[in-house]
């Protein structure tokens, strides 16, 4: 189906950290099934923090935090990034050796 002449065309959005409103799942089954596909503790926690959601922006923040989990689960871009910063900070040293080094350099005379 295209669209008429005076409607916008579907197009996917460039930016692959962004969930359009009808990607995802859709429903609580649908969003349960995908979490439990990816761990059964993702279906854990959803359902946890789902029981002790509030109504309003609390749960719907909830349900949409998990959408954009199984969302972004499959997208390659974004798992790219992650493996990238991950890559990152695998290089950095640790905190502890930063503050061994001060405490050497301020006990010196």
């Amino acid at each position: 189906m295209s669209a008429l002449p005076h409607e916008p065309s579907p197009q996917a959005s460039s930016d692959p950290h962004l969930l359009e409103h009808a990607e995802g799942p859709q429903t609580l089954a649908e969003l349960r099934a995908a979490l439990a596909v990816i761990s059964p503790e993702a279906l854990t926690a959803f359902n946890a923090r789902l029981d002790s959601a509030t109504f309003g922006e609390d749960l719907t923040e909830v349900i949409a935090k998990a959408r954009r989990t199984v969302a972004f689960s499959n997208r390659a871009e974004v798992a790219a990034d992650e493996a990238a910063s991950m890559d990152e900070t695998a290089g950095a040293q640790p905190v502890e050796d930063l503050w061994a080094h001060l405490d050497v350099r301020d006990s010196a005379p």
